[in-house]
């Protein structure tokens, strides 16, 4: 009676944590069904409907209006140049820290780790960082963006754990076939922690994509405005517009925005199926050997 009292518990908890996870999937899912389904609508369902999930009619005006607006066109170039060129530098940078610092007979590593992690803790602060990136001449460059964030201290940490579990018997052995520091990190470390570097390419590629306030912060450019900030000023030229009374300057902006919203998270949509295997398995390695 006991086990059969247990196993009718169980049942009614697998139910309940179904049904949670079936509610939980249905307020994700549900908004972006919204976006896709209403970025088709044609101006009039909006200005006669309001509200609704699917439309009478279907149009690619939103669509039409993005690929033939030379802004938009415009902020995904700088979308692009951002997060490949910065997910480029921000792994590099990243992957030769841990790598140099996961070395026990690097001299002041314990400093040099200390304050990396001090920077988890403590920012610098928006102000003086500011300052700093002025004084250099970076404003209005793509370079205030990919240094200052050049390093997660996050990422490094668990970087420089994973490393430290590679078996040191390799290093030797390359060290007596006469490789150099280079050749051991490239041919040895880095094959060895796909996992780890494919996870990590993702999280710096997704951080780069959505690149949003410091890029309002530090590019007073807006030719070199990456999407989350043409986004943004879609928003602002539509409420002004609608304040305004401007109901023809606005003929496509709300299909326009759904199509936008799908537009932007399509890279990311396109990119994780072929990094999933390395990021579920990178992440397994990072916590558990980490």
């Amino acid at each position: 009676m006991s086990t059969l009292r247990v196993k009718k518990s169980e049942s009614w908890i697998d139910v309940l944590v179904y049904t949670i996870l079936t509610i939980s999937s249905l307020l994700v899912l549900l908004p972006l069904f919204y976006i896709i389904t209403t970025s088709f609508a044609p101006e009039s369902e909006y200005l006669t409907r309001g509200f609704f999930i699917l439309p009478n009619e279907w149009t690619l005006d939103g669509y039409l209006y993005l690929l033939t607006n030379p802004g938009f066109i415009t902020a995904v170039k700088n979308a692009v140049i951002i997060s490949v060129v910065g997910t480029l530098i921000n792994i590099s940078l990243t992957s030769l820290l841990a790598y140099g610092l996961s070395k026990s007979w690097i001299k002041g590593r314990g400093i040099m780790n200390f304050l990396i992690l001090f920077t988890m803790l403590f920012g610098g602060g928006m102000i003086p960082t500011y300052l700093i990136v002025k004084s250099l001449g970076l404003i209005d460059t793509y370079w205030a963006l990919w240094l200052v964030m050049a390093v997660a201290p996050f990422y490094f940490i668990v970087m420089r754990s994973f490393f430290r579990t590679i078996p040191i018997e390799l290093e030797e052995a390359g060290r007596i076939d006469g490789c150099s520091e280079w050749r051991i990190f490239w041919n040895i470390y880095l094959p060895l922690s796909k996992a780890a570097i494919a996870t990590f390419t993702l999280f710096y590629f997704v951080q780069n994509w959505n690149l949003y306030f410091p890029a309002i912060l530090y590019l007073d450019d807006s030719n070199k405005w990456p999407l989350q900030v043409f986004l943004r000023q879609m928003l602002i030229d539509d409420d002004s517009s609608a304040g305004a009374g401007l109901v023809q300057a606005i003929e496509y902006t709300p299909a326009a925005k759904m199509a936008a919203i799908l537009l932007t998270a399509l890279p990311l949509l396109v990119v994780y199926p072929f990094l999933q295997k390395y990021f579920n398995k990178g992440m397994l390695l990072g916590s558990v050997k980490g």
